[in-house]
């Protein structure tokens, strides 16, 4: 027993311990087909021989993860494994992220299943990179899974990667550069943790991008250069970290976690609805939470635990009644729901006007409005789903002020409107470019005049993609993030139109050059339509 596990236990909201009286087995060898060691440390009570948990990270088993993972849940009925990764704290061969964990997780399990301590039940847990390690085992390991938790993760990493076919730039370098300094000296990390954003800001703006890895790294690195190198829609070589498409054949119940500003909210939910339609029932709580942001891990654990003490070990006493929940934002409040999305949310279109208003209406008559981009010059990307400070909620008002910001608003809302669901945008287009990107958000404007952005989405356009119209216009469908939020009486909604989000995805350069190997910079003349022939739109969820 430590205080530090009481004081995780209270922090958690996790019921009583069973038993402190835990051991733990360091530097476990875990040899895999290749000859290749693995090290893992074991958490387990000395009496019984309890189910287990497997956890296998990138990002080390000590530490954080013993104490918040490795702990809490061998003092409450299971054995936990927590796995380094190929080429990560000790574990032998080399990081190929993504590529090599189906092999090694199986491989792993094969292995445990032949321990005397192994009861036959599993159960995996963990976020992120953590979740994806989870399904690219969970269709082949067989009946021995009894259950999962995937939070804030994807069964994919391309549409991550490449959402809305623009690259994703702030968060693939971000997690390249954390992934490859996480090893050095205590103090080392601490000073690369506190100069991260000094370090990386610079290196964002440079080109080509190809070359960022040894510009802050002082080496090149592979897999940052195979990502940028594999951009093109189709590409053969991401279907070797694709399981999406066996996540409907996943049999062991699952407990999906996400949050509404988080990187992978899209495929979190994609993911759930293919278990859903597939006749099974997971469970899905999604938060008010960033990627980065630490209050979901209480709540991942304390779900968690009672997701496995129910699947494995029969205790269905803290299990909640309703398989989704969700935080509302606006109201601050969590629901419970029988499923997602709600049965009596309806689309609503609500029309981009002329004189930059927004209305349910149909639009009238009208000239479009025109802004210039220039990618020397990108608009910055405030807020939103990333992989940094810079990340959820953010006051626009700045950002809105620029010329290369369009922006529409509503009429004072005269009543309360709910809005949850899937969130579309549909904008009729112009560029005087082949190759661009449109960029588009939605926000909440309190009476004061601030204006908070809530869900968003950008899209890459290139020849032929989408088609243009018979009058040649571009009619561009783009995915918002999903949401849930409470527009109060007397606030306003508002929908910006601009064509980037720097250094959150990485800058068009309109040249329609590689994009690993870009240097040449085209500005663009962009034109947005608000007609009857071109009722460009966001579409929200209405709550009836």
């Amino acid at each position: 027993m430590s205080i530090s596990s009481r004081l995780i236990g209270r922090l958690f909201d996790l019921p009583p311990a069973e038993t402190y009286n835990i051991a733990i087995e360091r530097d476990v060898k875990v040899p895999m087909p290749d000859e290749v060691v693995l090290l893992a440390d074991h958490y387990y009570p000395h009496k019984g021989k309890p189910p287990t948990i497997l956890i296998r990270s990138p990002y080390g088993r000590r530490s954080m993860f013993g104490l918040m993972f490795g702990r809490p849940f061998a003092e409450r009925g299971f054995q936990v494994f927590i796995q380094s990764c190929r080429g990560t704290f000790g574990s032998g061969g080399k990081l190929d992220p993504f590529h090599q964990e189906q092999a090694d997780g199986l491989a792993t399990v094969e292995w445990m299943k032949k321990q005397d301590w192994f009861n036959g039940e599993l159960a995996t847990f963990g976020p992120s990179y953590l979740g994806f390690v989870q399904w690219a085992i969970a269709n082949e390991v067989g009946s021995v899974l009894k259950a999962m938790a995937t939070w804030v993760t994807s069964a994919e990493f391309r549409t991550v990667t490449y959402p809305g076919e623009s690259f994703w730039l702030e968060s693939c370098f971000g997690w390249t550069n954390q992934i490859m300094t996480q090893e050095g000296s205590p103090l080392g990390i601490l000073m690369g943790l506190l100069m991260a954003d000094k370090r990386l800001k610079p290196a964002y703006w440079h080109l080509p991008l190809i070359e960022v890895d040894e510009r802050v790294l002082g080496r090149p690195v592979q897999f940052w250069r195979e990502w940028l190198e594999h951009n093109e829609p189709g590409d053969e070589w991401w279907t070797r970290s694709d399981f999406s498409g066996t996540v409907s054949q996943v049999t062991a119940p699952d407990h999906m976690g996400g949050g509404w500003y988080d990187i992978f909210l899209p495929q979190t939910i994609r993911d759930y609805l293919a278990l859903v339609h597939a006749g099974r029932q997971p469970y899905l709580t999604i938060g008010p939470w960033t990627h980065m942001d630490q209050r979901y891990m209480g709540i991942s654990v304390k779900e968690a635990l009672a997701w496995f003490r129910a699947h494995l070990l029969g205790d269905r006493s803290g299990l909640r009644e309703m398989p989704v929940r969700i935080f509302v934002m606006g109201v601050n409040e969590w629901r419970d729901l029988p499923e997602w999305p709600p049965a009596n949310s309806r689309p609503q279109r609500w029309h981009l006007h002329p004189g930059r208003l927004l209305a349910p209406e149909l639009p009238p008559e009208s000239a479009p409005d025109r802004y210039h981009y220039d990618p020397a010059d990108p608009t910055p990307g405030v807020g939103g789903a990333a992989m940094s400070a810079n990340s959820g909620p953010k006051d626009q008002r700045a950002l809105e002020a620029r010329a290369d910001v369009l922006v529409y608003t509503s009429a004072v809302l005269d009543r309360d409107m709910e809005v949850i669901g899937p969130v579309q945008a549909e904008l009729f287009l112009q560029s005087s470019l082949e190759h661009t990107d449109f960029f588009a958000r939605l926000c909440d404007v309190d009476p004061s005049g601030k204006s908070i952005n809530i869900s968003d989405a950008l899209v890459r356009l290139v020849p032929g993609r989408p088609p243009r119209e018979s009058d040649g216009t571009l009619r561009a469908s783009m995915d918002l993030w999903p949401m849930a939020y409470h527009f109060k009486r007397g606030h306003r909604i508002r929908v910006q139109v601009s064509s980037g989000a720097h250094p959150r995805w990485a800058r068009n350069s309109g040249s329609g050059e590689p994009l690993a190997t870009a240097q040449t910079l085209y500005a663009a003349d962009q034109t947005v339509f608000h007609d009857p022939a071109h009722p460009s739109a966001i579409i929200l969820p209405v709550q009836t």
